[in-house]
């Protein structure tokens, strides 16, 4: 049975009817027709659409790489303005919202802490909350399932656009639950309204949604590689290729002085659950080691159930810094707005992770200190969760 999106379940109300409407979207907002929320809501009989909003990679999501701000432009086709919220400002400004009744998000997460998307809904909660404007979420699924929970809690400390709220790599939440606990839990205090999915339940990935899957950002092209992705994206801190410019990026990981079989026989030793990881050679054609030739790994996901990205992620990353401690290298900022913290310390929430991994701490050692702050982490999520 064909999971029904919260955008499905709004439109068949008529809580826009007579509205002014600013829409948060991106090409992925589609819905199992491939209709765009956009388009939708401009058909709606007495609704008037009158802002699109996009976020990191833009509206139209044609920006491929990261930390490429997008500009404000106008939607030809629709006929009204497009607000950039990875621009000159990431929050909406009051300008921006003036001609608006309210405020629509229609967004697909992906499931981990460091997906920007998350932190944009929670900056136009702020917006709108200092506006007097209503918001209404429409929940979506979270793609890598609603039940593991995996990976360092955020310090908050270590705050950035990458992060905002102490919550682990793994958070097992759909975008409206998360628009819940952003703010109810963490006092946002918005005039929110989250449209919940009906058809799914929190064991389900995305290939069994009935949904067609649409790239939520151009360099997550598949559903294994949003399950990777709550681990693999902390090889953005490093030097090393996450397998951007390839066409697996962020499931394969290398660099050029790297053995691919000596580390994938030293990775496969750590018997860790649901994971492969295979010896390869790759050449990137944009992003870090551009057409040169790397060795490296690919993550191949033996059982979804069992596999642990983060976990996996930081194994690899051990084994990459044994191979040759002089090259493996932590990147300097400035990193997604943030210019004196260390990309890998915003990344993994905190400078811990990388004094364990410099400390010559074993992966099972690092991944056995998340689990009290996962376990204080459960009972909050606990009073959020729809399904």
């Amino acid at each position: 049975m064909t999971t029904l999106l919260g955008s499905d379940l709004l439109l068949k109300t008529n809580r826009i009817t007579g509205k002014r409407v600013g829409i948060v979207a991106n090409p992925a907002s589609l819905d199992a027709s491939f209709h765009h929320i956009a388009d939708r809501i401009q058909d709606q009989p007495g609704t008037t659409l009158v802002a699109l909003f996009g976020p990191q990679h833009g509206f139209n999501s044609d920006v491929q790489d990261n930390m490429i701000e997008t500009d404000h432009t106008v939607d030809q086709t629709r006929g009204v303005p497009i607000f950039s919220l990875y621009s000159d400002t990431r929050k909406p400004l009051k300008n921006m919202l003036a001609d608006l009744d309210l405020l629509v998000i229609d967004l697909q997460d992906i499931g981990t802490r460091v997906y920007t998307y998350v932190y944009t809904m929670a900056n136009c909660l702020r917006a709108c909350r200092d506006s007097g404007l209503p918001v209404i979420v429409c929940d979506r699924p979270n793609p890598i399932g609603g039940i593991e929970v995996e990976g360092p809690l955020l310090d908050q400390a270590y705050a950035s656009f990458v992060g905002q709220f102490p919550i682990p790599m793994r958070h097992g939440m759909t975008i409206g639950e998360l628009a819940l606990l952003f703010n109810e839990h963490f006092d946002i205090g918005a005039q929110l309204e989250v449209i919940p999915m009906k058809n799914w339940q929190r064991s389900m990935y995305y290939d069994v949604t009935g949904l067609p899957w649409m790239m939520p950002s151009p360099n997550i092209p598949t559903l294994d590689t949003a399950i990777v992705y709550p681990g693999s994206v902390l090889f953005e801190g490093t030097v090393l290729s996450e397998g951007r410019g390839t066409t697996r990026p962020f499931e394969i990981v290398g660099a050029p002085w790297i053995s691919a079989e000596r580390c994938a026989e030293r990775a496969n030793s750590a018997n860790l659950p649901g994971v492969y990881f295979r010896p390869l050679a790759f050449v990137p054609t944009f992003h870090k080691h551009k057409d040169n030739m790397c060795g490296g790994c690919q993550i191949h996901i033996t059982d979804r159930k069992t596999f642990r990205a983060v976990e996996s992620a930081v194994n690899l990353m051990i084994v990459f810094r044994q191979e040759s401690i002089s090259d493996f290298v932590w990147r300097k900022p400035p990193y997604e707005y943030e210019h004196t913290k260390t990309p890998i310390d915003i990344l993994a929430g905190s400078a811990l992770l990388r004094s364990q991994i410099e400390a010559n701490m074993s992966i099972q050692e690092i991944s056995q200190s998340w689990k009290s702050s996962i376990e204080e982490f459960l009972q909050i999520r606990t009073r959020y969760l729809l399904y």
